[in-house]
């Protein structure tokens, strides 16, 4: 599964580099890219492995706010 999230606060590439290898980390995730002038990410990740709430759970622990995107 691929999900774009909207990520608040990002204000240079060492956040961007925090938040996708913490998200990496989760299980299950293949693949994460944060845009920091679009203030989004997309992460392509195996759904039976992890859910979007975990992902939006894990950029809040990096210290920034997160959301879906449809």
């Amino acid at each position: 599964m691929k999900q774009k999230f909207a990520i608040e606060g990002l204000s240079c590439e060492h956040c961007v580099a925090r938040v996708e290898k913490a998200v990496s980390e989760l299980p299950g995730v293949q693949k994460v890219k944060v845009h920091l002038k679009k203030k989004n990410g997309v992460v392509k990740f195996d759904e039976t492995q992890t859910s979007t709430e975990s992902i939006i759970e894990t950029v809040k622990e990096t210290g920034y706010e997160a959301s879906l995107l449809k």
